[in-house]
């Protein structure tokens, strides 16, 4: 096995200094640590360079910084060349990485959401009318501007569609060359709470912890990490987080489906915890979890 991460951009011979307590974790557990550069990578220009220090074969699991998804695809194809095979191939990927892959197999479990293809007014406004009036959060496939709330994602009201649409351009000119896929409106919905984040290998949760952006905010003593099992296990998709937030009338939704090689760690999970999840043997994981009940879901079942 072996652990694919971002090389430091001054130091090519070291891993980024976000990604180091992973990469020493992995180490001393005895697994093998490559290093690519990220910013070839992303750029898509030089991508045989890019992978060129590595020399180990066999199965590979990346922690890095987010790819799109035809970089990861290209990132994915130059390893194969030199014998790596990344255990999330570059269709699971994108099924995770992008909204419109986990959507469908999770939309009773989230926000109602609408989306298009491209970022042409004319199809914003059928995406904005099919979610119907009211209030919703903006983003793309892959990202939203949540620092910039007002100005490029919260949308007061549907129903006003020149005022949604300068909430819309504002997030096109935030996001520029790196906007993803299309616009997705999602319906806005009161939270209760910071997020929680799990993490899911082969279809078993193996780590509950808090979000990112509020990494001291420890999920509730009542937290249930059972279920969701066979809805995240039929996705069949091999490493993903998903993060949950409360909602106001105490119903656990999911905010976020990600690939969980490009899922920020909170500095409350200790990389050894992330890196033994990663490489233990599929066999001694727990057992997939029962399906989440909406019916029952309640603040003691997420």
């Amino acid at each position: 096995m072996l652990l694919i991460v971002p090389a430091d951009p001054l130091r090519p011979r070291r891993p980024d200094d976000h990604f180091a307590p992973e990469t020493r974790a992995a180490r001393a557990a005895g697994v093998a640590v490559a290093l690519v550069d990220h910013d070839a990578l992303a750029r898509g220009d030089d991508v045989p360079r890019a992978v060129s220090r590595i020399t180990v074969e066999g199965e590979a699991v990346y922690r890095g910084w987010m790819l799109r998804s035809e970089r990861y695809a290209a990132f994915a194809a130059a390893l194969a060349g030199r014998g790596v095979t990344l255990r999330t191939s570059a269709e699971q990927y994108m099924r995770a990485h992008e909204l419109p892959g986990w959507y469908p197999d999770l939309a009773e479990l989230t926000p109602r959401t609408t989306w298009t293809v491209g970022t042409r007014r004319a199809d914003f406004e059928r995406a904005r009318c099919d979610l119907g009036g009211g209030p919703a959060v903006l983003r793309d496939f892959t990202k939203s501007m949540k620092h910039h709330w007002h100005e490029a994602a919260f949308i007061p009201n549907l129903d006003d569609g020149d005022a949604a649409w300068a909430i819309a351009s504002r997030f096109l000119d935030l996001r520029a060359e790196d906007v993803v896929g299309g616009l997705v409106l999602r319906r806005f919905e009161r939270f209760a709470g910071a997020e929680v984040r799990r993490w899911w290998i082969d279809g078993g949760c193996v780590l509950v912890g808090a979000h990112p952006d509020s990494p001291h905010d420890t999920p509730p003593a009542d937290f249930d990490p059972c279920p969701l099992g066979a809805s995240i296990a039929a996705l069949r998709l091999p490493f993903v987080t998903v993060d949950l937030a409360l909602r106001a009338d105490g119903v656990w939704r999911i905010v976020e489906l990600g690939d969980g090689q490009v899922s920020d760690r909170p500095v409350t999970i200790a990389p050894e915890a992330l890196v033994g999840a990663l490489f233990t043997d599929p066999a001694a994981r727990p057992p997939v979890a029962r399906p989440l009940s909406l019916g029952t879901a309640r603040r003691a079942t997420p």
